[in-house]
């Protein structure tokens, strides 16, 4: 006898056996579809809903399972589960660019996307960074403004590098970020060769309740490699999903990427004083102030078995903490903490953290109720707390293990700025001190291609940006865009696209103008 739960063909979406995956109802064979043809509506109707709107910045990604292997002995400084001496722990990894739209190509020059989820035994963690340890921005305010400069124009719907220009020059202090951009790192081999950090500083308690500021780094163990520009502009034309398809390919090849986390320490009291406030994105730490103490490796091992389900619906929220670990006074970071979880509320729905892939290890007892899919629900149990009727309750009082404290009146302002503070500093030693001389001349090509079309008073703007981060490198800017020689922009080469797209093959057998 058949076994009922093992259906011959497909089924309805009540488990009832499907007549026809092939052909609808109709009339006769020539006459009109039938409406009572359920199959046909259930399958029309799922179809017109299979899509859910894509991130608004980082739409563009794939990634991959994996493990995370304690190596390093960081007991001293967290208490965290996760982080313990010889621990592993499973994890989800997310790569992506970050302007482009779902279906852009993977190597336009792009900042790229880093999020990570350690499934652990305290709850999900996530860390979710990008491969460069500063951002564009240290106020949140800015940041839709700063997304939407990088999209496009409302009216004609095309990238624009007039806007993009106009705010990055408005903004000093994207200056750091940009000259990233700009450089060799803006344009990765691929996502197996580019390191990733957590960029944000983070708060680490230990045992004893002492405390230290943490930054994370991912380095990668295959190297860092990037493409020439003309390099991105090809792959771009000829395999859109390069990136993807390399480490969807080498994980299947059991060519599995690895990268060796370490992180910078400071202690609590330090940050009062250091020479750089060490909240601000737009900063790094130095090595030499805070050398990097290694935590363990991740590898990533596993593909995943349905891109929708597990990668497309991933929700990464830098909310998702586990004891040991806290949030620092970084606005950017504490913006975030709100934003992330409900893009994806938004984006995924109500109860998006109950889909398989977005589920934590341990069991839930939350006091949220109700919404769409909600699969894990209470039963008859009082949703509400303190409550008598035995379901447990939280109510822990007095200092917070991973706080802080702060005082002062409430204002609308900037960082206090530390003793070496300022928008252009830390680009202008990333130029001098950590490009050698053929990236500084790489460099010099990138930015002016960049800058062809851009209007002249945002140019010369942008010319008197990069003599702030340094005198020569701003006149060997202009001087390049002078002389028109800046190498290809991938996805802003519109002239040299008109040209190439003039020369069309024209059919003849055909009921178009002549």
């Amino acid at each position: 006898m058949a076994d009922p739960k093992q259906p011959i063909g497909s089924t309805t979406a009540g488990g009832a056996p499907a007549e026809s995956d092939r052909n609808s109802l109709s009339l006769g064979s020539n006459g009109p579809l039938l409406l009572h043809d359920t199959h046909l509506i259930d399958t029309l109707a799922h179809f017109n809903r299979e899509n859910v709107p894509e991130r608004k910045p980082h739409a563009k990604g794939s990634g991959a399972f994996g493990e995370f292997v304690v190596t390093g002995d960081v007991t001293a400084y967290t208490k965290a589960a996760v982080f313990a001496p010889g621990t592993t722990t499973r994890t989800l990894a997310r790569f992506s660019t970050v302007a482009g739209e779902l279906g852009s190509p993977d190597t336009w020059r792009d900042v790229r996307g880093f999020a990570l989820r350690f499934y652990t035994t305290e709850g999900n963690l996530d860390l979710v960074g990008n491969n460069t340890p500063v951002f564009f921005l240290r106020d949140p305010m800015k940041f839709p403004h700063f997304i939407r400069s990088q999209k496009r124009l409302p009216d004609s719907g095309l990238r624009d590098a007039t806007m993009q220009w106009d705010f990055w020059t408005l903004t000093p202090e994207s200056a750091h970020q940009v000259t990233y951009l700009m450089g060799d790192r803006g344009l990765p081999r691929s996502w197996r060769f580019m390191n990733g950090y957590g960029s944000h500083t983070y708060l680490w308690a230990n045992a004893a309740g002492e405390k230290h500021w943490v930054k994370y780094h991912f380095h990668s163990q295959q190297g860092v490699e990037n493409l020439s520009g003309a390099e991105a502009e090809q792959i771009a034309g000829a395999d859109a999903d390069f990136h993807r398809r390399d480490l969807f390919e080498a994980i299947g090849r059991g060519e599995h990427p690895s990268w060796i986390l370490s992180v910078q320490l400071m202690p609590y009291e330090d940050a009062k004083t250091y020479r750089y406030n060490p909240f601000d994105l737009t900063k790094i730490w130095p090595h030499a102030d805070y050398p990097l103490v290694e935590v363990g490796r991740l590898t990533l091992n596993e593909n995943p078995a349905n891109h929708f389900a597990q990668i497309e619906q991933a929700g990464f929220a830098p909310s998702n903490t586990v004891p040991g670990i806290g949030f620092s006074p970084d606005k950017m970071l504490l913006a975030r903490v709100f934003a992330y979880a409900d893009a994806h509320r938004a984006r995924i729905g109500a109860n998006f953290d109950q889909l398989p892939v977005n589920q934590p290890l341990t069991t839930l007892n939350r006091y949220v109720a109700d919404g769409p899919m909600n699969y894990h629900h209470t039963g008859t149990q009082p949703t509400y707390a303190p409550n008598s009727m035995g379901r447990a309750w939280s109510d822990e009082q007095g200092p917070v293990a991973e706080g802080w404290e702060a005082d002062g009146e409430m204002v609308r302002q900037a960082y206090a700025l530390h003793a070496d503070d300022d928008d252009f500093g830390q680009a202008g030693l990333l130029v001098r001190e950590v490009f050698d001389d053929a990236a500084r001349d790489r460099f010099v090509t990138t930015v002016a291609g960049a800058l062809k079309g851009v209007r002249a008073d945002v140019l010369e703007r942008a010319f008197a940006y990069w003599r702030s981060v340094d005198q020569s490198i701003g006149d060997r800017i202009q001087a390049q865009h002078a002389k028109d020689a800046g190498a290809p922009n991938p996805g802003a080469e519109k002239d040299q696209a008109k040209a190439v797209g003039s020369s069309a093959i024209r059919e003849t057998k055909t009921f178009a103008a002549k």
